[in-house]
């Protein structure tokens, strides 16, 4: 239930919206007349500053006004192309989550209630913060272990975010609310799933626990794998609010001057960069999804070291043969296997041609096979089919979605080291081998492997099945012969609850108009 404060916290979003520029500047070509005069009209209350910048400068400058959580909103909606579409994607994508530092005092007190010993005893030395984001900031400190003294680095959790975040998120659950009820079309994308995985993906990047559970899991994975590796995680000085790890010396790959000045082979970093991301995918089902630029460093060894695992994704085992027969799919030309994978998912509802969608897919493929491979973006290719995808009501996958944004960024962060990049090239040893191993005759034996273990479950679990199956059937039929009835508590109940819903609703009502009238004055 939006309680009165979520129809404020929408108001405000929409003035500061409105003041930095941000809804006149937003596409408005497929729009109708009345809509279209109402963005024409909410420029002329733009700041006159906003009226002279880019689009994405204004959305920057009102999520900063906004506050901490709205910009990690903004990533994530980022990462969302499918709601918000492809050209606001790509505006968040800029937002730099750099925010002002909080005191040295607050993140010491922050770990010693996280971890109940006092920062004095975990630490021989608690420096200044050297990066502050809108969730956590970074502390460097040196640890005693086995009587030797390391560099650790120290994330510490901004205090009040959580609070703050929970308040903001109840706006985005009025606005999802709002667009499913009155906008039919945007149905398909599920606004209010999104929002519910919005609110998931950061209660578990607040948990800075999970954070360290992440990076262990990753790092695991990627013990064997050339040229990657993750920081090591000091469980002892780690819990909900603190996260401890290994320090890491190196050059972040935005600064491509570095890396070639300290004799690195930008070309070789871009292939292993794709490589790691898509052995992550493919073989683990377990990826880091923020790995741009700021995220990834180049350590002395010649070591690309991915570090924020505050987001990452998932991916069962149909979702990796769905990606890997799709790029497989494309590489070969073979068009009606792409949309015949489709449907095997389920991705597209049976109710549509499979050789019309086949037909669409071709129409995707074809101009990608007349360009030489290293002028072929993945980010063109994901967002031609999400296109098409639309026209055959495919539902909004998260996981998919977050797939192919986190593969786009990758590519883009490969093509910044090598301009000339091919895409394809460097990807076909890891997705040919996954291909031999996983769509062949060892899939097969695989697949019959996992069948035999189910039916041993089944037969385990037939007696409790049995047991609960013949309960459901006297429930129902006593039912049938009695009818549903509400005892006397839960009809009261009923009307309580009827009764709160209206007063708030009236309250809200009235909170609305007086804002809008307070503004209007304010304006005027």
């Amino acid at each position: 239930m939006s309680t009165p404060g979520a129809y404020l916290r929408l108001i405000r979003i929409g003035w500061v919206l409105v003041r930095e520029g941000v809804i006149s500047a937003l596409p408005s070509e497929d729009l109708p007349a009345l809509p279209k005069a109402a963005q024409s009209f909410a420029g002329l209350f733009a700041r006159r500053r906003a009226r002279h910048e880019d689009r994405s400068d204004r959305l920057a400058r009102a999520i900063e006004r906004l506050g901490p959580s709205y910009v990690k909103i903004g990533q994530f909606l980022a990462t969302r192309p499918d709601v918000v579409g492809a050209e606001f994607a790509q505006d968040l994508s800029f937002l730099q989550d750099r925010m002002a530092t909080f005191p040295v005092a607050e993140a010491r007190a922050a770990i010693e209630t996280s971890l109940g010993r006092p920062v004095a005893e975990l630490y021989t030395h608690f420096g200044d913060p050297i990066a502050a984001a809108s969730i956590a900031q970074v502390h460097p400190a040196m640890v005693l272990k086995d009587g030797v003294e390391r560099k650790v680095a120290v994330k510490v959790i901004r205090p009040g975010v959580r609070q703050r975040f929970a308040h903001d998120l109840e706006a985005m659950f009025l606005v999802a609310g709002l667009q499913e009820r009155f906008l039919p079309n945007s149905r398909r994308l599920r606004p209010v799933e999104v929002t519910k995985t919005l609110e998931q993906t950061t209660k578990i990047e607040m948990d800075l626990r999970l954070e360290a559970a992440a990076l262990s899991e990753l790092g695991e994975n990627a013990a064997d794998d050339p040229g990657f590796r993750v920081p090591k995680v000091d469980w002892e000085r780690t819990g909900r609010d603190v996260v401890t790890m290994e320090w890491i010396d190196g050059t972040k790959m935005s600064d491509v001057e570095g890396l070639r000045a300290a004799g690195h082979d930008l070309d070789a970093l871009a292939d292993t960069l794709i490589q790691s991301f898509l052995r992550h995918t493919l073989r683990d089902g377990f990826f880091h999804a923020d790995m741009h630029q700021g995220n990834l460093f180049v350590d002395p060894q010649g070591l690309i070291v991915a570090v924020d695992f505050g987001i990452v994704g998932r991916l069962g085992k149909k979702e990796r043969r769905f990606l890997a027969e799709i790029l497989y799919g494309f590489i070969t030309r073979d068009y009606r296997r792409v949309a015949d994978v489709h449907f095997e998912a389920g991705y597209v509802p049976s109710h549509h041609d499979v050789a019309s969608f086949a037909q669409a897919i071709r129409a995707i493929g074809e101009p990608i096979h007349g360009q030489p491979a290293e002028t072929i973006s993945m980010a063109k290719l994901l967002t031609l089919l999400f296109e098409v995808t639309q026209l055959f009501d495919m539902e909004t996958r998260p996981e998919l979605v977050m797939l192919q944004k986190t593969m786009v960024v990758v590519e883009g962060v490969a093509r910044t080291l090598n301009p000339r990049f091919n895409m394809w090239k460097a990807s076909e040893p890891v997705v040919g081998a996954w291909i031999r191993d996983n769509l062949g005759p060892k899939r097969i034996l695989g697949d019959v492997k996992e069948a035999l273990h189910a039916a041993v479950r089944l037969a385990e679990a037939a007696p409790e099945i049995a047991a609960k199956t013949e309960k459901f059937s006297r429930e129902i039929t006593a039912m049938a012969e009695n009818g549903m009835r509400f005892d006397a508590q839960t009809a009261e109940a009923i009307g309580r609850a009827e009764a709160r819903h209206s007063r708030s609703g009236r309250v809200a009502l009235w909170v609305i108009a007086i804002t809008l009238i307070v503004i209007a004055w304010r304006v005027f």
